[in-house]
């Protein structure tokens, strides 16, 4: 670790529970970002900010002006730019040093294979639940932590998968996918700021994972309730027939 590198890190190194060893595995770490939208992006941000060494995100969309009131990576100026490309410009203005790989397509197949086998932890940030159960798969084979959220409305949650772990369900354990998609923001609406507590809870789990400090929320779905300003914690319990990790 350089000199400015100790200086720009230098409030997290101060902490006795991250010190240079936990900036260093930061610096080394790997992290899988699938979206580029509100959760994707103070995710990012606060990853790239933190000094992880290399993030890659997924999006197959371009930057609309309906982005504009809660996807922070992107500016006016992005309209009609590549989400993933736009993030790309916000994140390496912010931290030069950190590698960040854009790639426009929605992560699937063999793609989503590799992508998760090449990965230290995986952010699902995306918007629909064919993606969150293939995410969630893969995650599950290649037994890499996987850091899910959620935003609509008031309302958002968040939970850890750790594969390998007893204690860890799986998104499937959680939720049953009967084909029919989930409501969106885009019908139902979303306030700016929920997008911006889950997705920064997403970076904060996955610092955690990756320096393995703290408790995370492996085997927890944290609620929070925007309105009314009410969180709460449900334990979640593993699923012995579960189809996607009960096999394991």
């Amino acid at each position: 670790m350089n000199d400015n590198q100790l200086l720009r890190y230098s409030r997290q190194i101060m902490l006795p529970q991250i010190d240079i060893e936990g900036q260093q595995k930061l610096l080394e770490a790997r992290i899988l970002i699938v979206g580029a939208g509100g959760l994707g992006s103070p995710a990012s941000i606060y990853l790239a900010a933190a000094g992880v060494g290399s993030i890659t995100i997924y999006d197959d969309d371009e930057v609309d002006l309906s982005n504009l009131q809660r996807q922070i990576a992107h500016h006016t100026s992005d309209i009609g730019t590549d989400k993933v490309i736009s993030t790309q410009r916000t994140l390496k203005n912010l931290n030069p040093e950190v590698n960040v790989q854009a790639l426009k397509q929605r992560l699937v197949g063999e793609q989503l294979e590799i992508a998760v086998a090449s990965a230290d932890v995986v952010l699902d940030c995306s918007d629909n639940f064919s993606t969150r159960f293939a995410i969630n798969s893969a995650c599950v084979k290649h037994r890499k932590p996987l850091v899910s959220g959620a935003a609509i409305r008031f309302e958002g949650q968040v939970a850890v998968f750790t594969p390998g772990r007893n204690d860890s369900p799986c998104y499937n354990c959680l939720y049953n996918y009967d084909g029919e998609e989930q409501q969106t923001c885009a019908t139902n609406g979303v306030i700016a700021p929920i997008t911006g507590i889950i997705g920064s809870v997403q970076a904060l789990e996955a610092m955690k994972l990756i320096m393995n400090i703290g408790e995370t929320l492996t085997g927890r779905l944290l609620l929070l309730d925007g309105y009314t300003m009410e969180c709460n914690t449900m334990k979640l319990r593993k699923n012995p027939n579960c189809p996607t990790c009960g096999i394991f």
